[in-house]
């Protein structure tokens, strides 16, 4: 067996990647499948000129046959990850050192919870690690960084020593409910009748809200949605970190993992949420929108998620980083898992000990969500 690093994902047959992205559980997630990571390359959204050039270490057979792969970037920042490393970065260029580059294995712009080292085969896993563990000792780089980690993966990555960091997103949990109906049943009686007030508003503002997945989602839509997607994101970070182009390249390599929400009024798209479909999970990601309405983001990004959720038999709804607004709506506070390598033992020993208070706070501040949870056996 051997490892290499390319360049380029177009480099490895789509197949073949994605034989080894899939779970045994939990099916291929999109966010690491070839397409979504060939149309991140293809459209320039992920590249050098962005700050994220690709090293993805690809581990093959005496006879060239892929046996895994590891996503890896060449970074010149931090930004587009959501694992915040700013302060250390801050930190380690005062005291003399270079933060920059750093290696990222990351899925680009999606604070996804998903595999990293590309494979069923725990040794192999662990001959990847090793891998992208040398390669940040060969380019000299501060830091290697995993973020966003399924367990399995962690397993791994504990024998060889890298510091565990903990964080928290909101995700919905299907608890077989038969109908959205059956689900707000589960509620205390004030948030059910919270949720059933917001989702009256938009009726109210004669708001229609459409269901566009797969060959239905045409050029024309995505036009529709990139103008709504351009308008959010420029007001809420400043910067958009996709361009039209990708999102064309989705229809053309992933379509049957695609949902837009759309919603129209007087014959007009006015906002829209596009969400990938798992195997067995809803992701909710980019949301836009050019006109206000009240409760829409939610009804958009939320509701309809979990309708078609419970409509299509998936076991869970990820709605992304942040927000403690999605809790009161049936999203419950999930931990999240990441992985940080560090070359200097110096540094390294300032990181561990922050990682030890950060874990304790978010440890405490999880505990308190969940006391404050929606659902009538919640423990107050």
């Amino acid at each position: 067996m051997r490892t290499r690093i390319i360049e380029n994902i177009s480099d490895i047959a789509a197949d073949t990647w994605n034989a080894c992205a899939t779970h045994a559980v939990e099916g291929l997630n999109p966010f690491c499948s070839h397409g979504f990571l060939y149309a991140l390359e293809k459209s320039g959204c992920a590249t050098a000129k962005t700050g994220w050039l690709a090293q993805h270490i690809i581990l093959e057979d005496k006879d060239g046959a892929l046996l895994g792969a590891t996503p890896l970037y060449l970074k010149s920042h931090s930004l587009g990850e959501y694992v915040f490393d700013q302060g250390w970065a801050n930190a380690y260029e005062q005291a003399g050192g270079n933060y920059y580059p750093k290696l990222q294995s990351s899925i680009p712009f999606s604070p996804v919870t998903s595999p990293r080292l590309l494979s069923s085969n725990p040794a192999y896993k662990e001959l990847m690690l090793k891998a992208a563990i040398n390669l940040a000792k060969k380019l000299s780089v501060s830091s290697l960084h995993f973020t966003f980690l399924e367990q399995d993966d962690v397993n791994v990555m504990k024998s060889h020593h890298l510091l565990k960091r903990n964080d928290q997103q909101y995700h919905w949990i299907n608890n077989n409910y038969g109908s959205f109906t059956e689900f707000l049943e589960a509620l205390s009686s004030r948030k059910r009748k919270n949720i059933l007030k917001e989702r009256a508003c938009f009726i109210q503002d004669g708001i229609e809200i459409e269901w566009v997945q797969a060959s239905e989602i045409t050029e024309d839509c995505w036009d529709h949605y990139f103008e709504f997607y351009l308008n959010t994101a420029q007001k809420k970070w400043g910067r958009a970190y996709l361009n039209r182009e990708f999102f064309s390249l989705l229809s053309e390599n992933i379509p049957d993992n695609l949902l837009l929400v759309m919603a129209k009024r007087n014959g007009r798209y006015i906002a829209g949420a596009l969400n990938l479909i798992g195997d067995y999970i809803l992701y909710g990601r980019y949301w836009g929108a050019k006109e206000h309405h009240k409760f829409l983001h939610f009804e958009i990004c939320y509701y309809q998620a979990i309708e078609f959720a419970i409509k299509n038999k998936l076991t869970k709804v990820e709605a992304g980083a942040q927000g403690d607004h999605k809790l009161s709506r049936g999203y419950i506070p999930t931990a999240t898992n990441s992985m940080h390598w560090i070359e200097n033992p110096s540094f390294r020993n300032a990181i561990e000990n922050y990682l030890d208070q950060e874990r304790t706070i978010i440890g405490k501040d999880m505990e308190y969500l969940n006391k404050l949870t929606p659902f009538k056996n919640s423990k107050k």
